[in-house]
């Protein structure tokens, strides 16, 4: 039996400014906020000093139609592709699946400003930076949520009836770090976050943890070799994990970004380098090629010679040899 009664009596403690705690009998039922966006971003804020309290105001995060097991609601975000390409891919990003892990919930706010602020990216995003309220808040904060499960081995993936208990007993020691639950979605986040998939249907998914110091990869694609000072290293796949259950199960690219500390932030420059590499990569593997008359100007073709006298492509003839030729007039 888990020590789930000491980590309730923890959050409550944490949280006894206001919020209610709401224990849901029904584990099917998606859990219904009790507390206001205002007072999560409170929460959220003064836990997390790199992010603070105006940041996670000024985020444009809405409540998601879910909560964690103690009522708190899982924030999201929307981000439209500012580019003219239709349809753009989907991509959902998401961190602090696992409440400890600090730094994956921060730097995600980081590249929510540089979305909020890009004057072109060609995909869509939605963007849910602290998927494990009840985690980040506990003092200390845990890997697990309020019922003291991993989330991250709380997936449906096709092998968890057969295997996720049994791994975690003999793989694990019964771990309690690692407890993948009574069943596969037991827990309102995990629910929350297949209902996203479900209902956003992203084209990939990008889940940031720490403290590994890797670039991780699930899915039928070829891996990226490097973000930023992150290099491929792949873990494997666990029963229940993201990476199992979307990437093997459902054929999707997850992309996991271990961080190397759990509670110190990459520097600005780490990080807007491990951004920069992964949009470079999203971009060359997701974005289907534009149509070709929108690549005159990219491509020779249609028998124009690379390059006029100044060195530079000359497409324009070459687009009007694409016209219907007309008779020269008498």
């Amino acid at each position: 039996m888990l020590p789930t009664e000491a980590l309730r009596s923890r959050l409550i403690a944490r949280l006894s400014a206001g919020l209610f705690v709401a224990l849901c009998a029904d584990t099917t039922a998606q859990a219904i906020p009790l507390t206001s966006l205002e007072r999560t971003c409170e929460l959220i804020g003064e836990r997390l000093g790199s992010v603070g309290v105006r940041q996670c105001l000024d985020s444009g995060l809405q409540i998601g139609g879910g909560a964690s097991v103690s009522g708190l609601p899982l924030l999201y975000r929307d981000y439209a592709a500012t580019s003219q390409r239709e349809p753009p891919k989907r991509v959902l990003m998401i961190g602090g699946i696992h409440g400890d892990e600090l730094s994956s919930i921060s730097v995600v706010f980081k590249w929510m400003d540089r979305l909020e602020h890009s004057r072109f990216q060609p995909f869509h995003w939605r963007v849910a930076p602290c998927t494990n309220p009840d985690g980040l808040l506990l003092q200390p904060s845990t890997r697990v949520n309020a019922r003291g499960v991993d989330l991250n081995r709380n997936f449906p993936s096709a092998d968890w009836e057969r295997a996720a208990l049994t791994y975690w007993t003999r793989r694990t020691g019964s771990d309690p770090r690692r407890y993948p639950g009574p069943s596969a979605l037991s827990e309102p986040e995990t629910r929350w976050l297949v209902d996203q998939i479900e209902a956003f249907q992203p084209d990939a998914i990008v889940s940031v943890h720490a403290p590994y110091g890797v670039l991780d990869f699930d899915g039928p694609q070829e891996p990226p070799e490097r973000f930023g000072y992150l290099h491929l290293h792949q873990l494997g796949t666990y029963p229940g994990s993201l990476g199992n259950y979307a990437g093997v199960n459902r054929g999707l690219p997850v992309i996991t970004l271990e961080l190397p500390h759990a509670g110190i932030m990459p520097t600005a420059q780490q990080w807007q380098r491990i951004w920069a590499d992964m949009l470079t990569w999203l971009d060359e593997r997701l974005t289907d090629p534009a149509p070709i008359y929108l690549r005159l100007d990219a491509d020779p073709w249609n028998g124009s010679p690379p390059d006029d006298a100044d060195g530079r492509a000359d497409f324009g003839a070459s687009a009007l040899n694409l016209l219907p030729r007309q008779a020269a007039p008498q």
